[in-house]
């Protein structure tokens, strides 16, 4: 049964086609794809089946074949030629060249699947849709008790939205070795993202092998101790000698290059410049600025010391880390970070004031812009982009520059003809609570970032010019690691958010819908317990919403029945989450009744706004009355305005601890 053309075009779908026979249930696709029809019938996996390919896809049907092998115990085939009766075929072969370097087309029909791409990217992503299809034990590390493996019958046409799809991981605050490394590759190459960028350095640790520069690694990628507040067994990253830290060496690098080479992943490197340098001048302090000494701190804004533009050998240092940097990093991007850079030390420094009166620079915002320059005129010309935080925009951008919006700035970048990641905190800084009730979470830097909002964002800026939207590439979830110390604690904040971005940046953005993604989250979930990720499962219960017309400047009393919705006894937090408007609510207090009668309160002053305040209202429920109603309400009143909507949640604790 196809969709009406005139209900698509009453539903916004227009540009994406997702069709379903009457009988046929929708395939739970994360990220969903561009083109779906689904029809009757199912194509059966089984011990006969075999992968067959042209010569140019070899390679990704030897990793379809090796991962059906795993979960169905079943000696399935890699042969060439064309396929038979029920077997898998990946060609090139009449693929359309419109579909791009990402895309693919995907038919399975009750005695065939085909997988047509004219890149082998496209048919490494047609590989991950078809692999979806299949029940989630197929995702299993062992033989899965199952009897029949089917895939639904579907004609797919897929293409991503965006070019840059991006994961950062910080290994700088805490290391991660290289088998968890490519434990992360693993999971974005499921999900279709395509970029990881590997935050290699920063104040607390220098993490890459420099041949030329020893005790970058010998000095910088240690320190006394884990930091952060964080107890020593929160992470199993010591040296011989007890100190923390650890480090890539240059084959290690070369390896993980390839492995995420293999999976269509290219991996931009970011060496931190000017500022976040005290893991390398702790080496070598000769190329500073700021009071010394320099030393791996065991928390942030421990000391302010940055490179000197005014030293002798600064640039010369840098560049030549740069140049062994190149040697192992294929990517035309090389970040170089650029934010957070203390100006304190360059206004003390006698010999940097120095330099900017000889260059004629009117202040310190213009000496970072002319030393990033001055950088970039050295990337540019070995053929690479420089790429920078939105702080390197200060002072004026580097002609060639591209930029990576965490702070704003990258609409003006894309308007001006640069290229743009868009990668804001308030939607991509998966080191956010995903709670507001903080008790109940693992230790996370701040702020909230719960999924649903991740899956609203929209990564073309509002102001953008049309002909410039081209230069915004895509979009990046970020996890820094300050309070994230082990792999576990690292997949407890990535996942689900990470799945949620993945469909922002590849799906259409009409085809994207919050209850439909929430369906078919649950299905992958099932594929996330079959890999062992500790993804973050949604424990939250919604009780209610308020609307603005339910709001006064002066405190008013709102109620919900949660009747249904408490199910257990003893510590209940209820959190008032803001949605829209121009003004958030205060809160006064929050009451449970049971048949009208107050039996807990909660009473302390909140806010539900753009930065919310206190708005977690912990009550307690010692016993359950059978057959009684049970209500909240919540004394709220407008701040500053009436126009605010939101929704009342009831959480429980995780189920799946973050920590390790």
């Amino acid at each position: 049964m196809k969709m009406n053309p005139a209900l698509v075009a009453t539903l916004g779908l227009s540009g994406w086609l997702f069709t379903l026979s009457v009988t046929a249930a929708a395939p739970a696709i994360i990220p969903a794809p561009q083109k779906m029809e689904v029809h009757d019938g199912v194509f059966n996996l089984t011990a006969k089946t075999r992968v067959c390919t042209d010569g140019a896809s070899r390679t990704n049907g030897e990793y379809l074949a090796r991962r059906l092998r795993q979960a169905t115990g079943y000696a399935i085939e890699l042969a060439a030629g064309k396929p038979g009766r029920a077997d898998i075929l990946l060609t090139t072969e009449d693929a359309r060249a419109a579909l791009g370097d990402e895309g693919y087309e995907l038919n399975v029909t009750p005695d065939s699947a085909v997988i047509r791409a004219p890149s082998q990217a496209g048919m490494f992503y047609g590989a991950q849709t078809l692999l979806q299809l299949l029940p989630p034990a197929i995702f299993s590390s062992t033989v899965a008790a199952k009897a029949d493996w089917p895939i639904p019958c579907v004609q797919i046409e897929d293409r991503p939205r965006f070019p840059w799809r991006g994961l950062m991981l910080d290994v700088s605050r805490h290391f991660f070795n290289v088998t968890e490394v490519k434990r992360c590759l693993d999971l974005m190459a499921l999900h279709k993202l395509n970029t990881f960028h590997w935050h290699l350095v920063d104040d607390s640790g220098w993490r890459i092998e420099i041949k030329k520069y020893p005790k970058l690694t010998r000095v910088g990628a240690w320190r006394d101790g884990v930091g952060f507040g964080l107890a020593t067994n929160s992470t199993t990253a010591y040296g011989p000698d007890g100190r923390y830290g650890g480090f890539y060496t240059q084959s290690d690098i070369r390896e993980v290059v390839a492995y995420a080479a293999a999976q269509h992943i290219t991996i931009v490197p970011e060496i931190e410049m000017p500022g976040h340098s005290l893991a390398a001048l702790a080496a070598y302090p000769e190329f500073g600025s700021g009071p010394g000494p320099f030393v791996v701190p065991l928390q942030a804004g421990v000391n302010p010391g940055i490179y000197s533009p005014a030293k002798a050998g600064t640039f010369e240092f840098l560049q030549d880390v740069l140049t062994e940097v190149f040697a192992l990093f294929p990517s035309r991007y090389i970040h170089i970070g650029g934010d957070e850079v203390p100006k304190g030390p360059w206004k003390n420094d006698a010999e940097c004031q120095a330099l900017m009166q000889r260059e004629g620079l009117k202040n310190e915002e213009e000496l970072q812009s002319w030393f990033i320059r001055r950088i970039e005129k050295f990337v540019s010309a070995r053929g690479r982009t420089l790429l920078g935080w939105s702080e390197i925009l200060q002072g004026g951008l580097a002609q060639n520059a591209a930029v990576m919006d965490w702070m704003g700035g990258g609409r003006e970048a894309a308007n001006a003809g640069h290229d743009v990641v868009m990668s804001p905190t308030g939607f991509c800084y998966f080191d956010y609570c995903q709670s507001q009730a903080t008790a109940l979470e693992p230790r996370a830097i701040g702020g909230f970032l719960p999924l649903e909002k991740v899956y609203a964002f929209e990564p073309l800026p509002e102001g953008l010019l049309p002909d410039k939207a081209a230069h915004v590439l895509g979009c990046q979830g970020n996890v820094w690691t300050e309070y994230i110390a082990a792999m576990p604690h690292v997949e407890y904040m990535t996942f689900p958010r990470a799945c949620a971005l993945a469909e922002v940046g590849w799906s259409p953005k009409p085809a994207r819908n919050w209850a439909d993604f929430s369906r078919r989250l649950r299905t992958h979930e099932r594929r996330l317990d079959h890999l062992g990720v500790n993804y973050r499962q949604d424990n939250a219960v919604r009780i209610g919403e308020w609307l603005p017309s339910q709001i006064r400047t002066q405190f008013v009393t709102l109620e919900w029945d949660t009747t249904t919705s408490i199910t257990a006894t003893g510590k209940l937090f209820f959190s008032l989450n803001y949605s829209k408007g121009g003004h958030g609510v205060r809160i006064e207090s929050v009451k449970l009744l049971e048949d009208g009668r107050e039996i807990a309160a909660d009473v302390h002053d909140g806010f539900a706004g753009g930065r919310p305040r206190k708005p977690v209202y912990e009550l307690n429920l010692p016993a359950r009355t059978t057959g009684a109603r049970y209500q909240l309400q919540a004394r709220v009143a407008g701040d500053g305005g009436t126009d605010s909507s939101g929704v009342v949640v009831l959480e429980r604790r995780a189920t799946q601890a973050g920590a390790p």
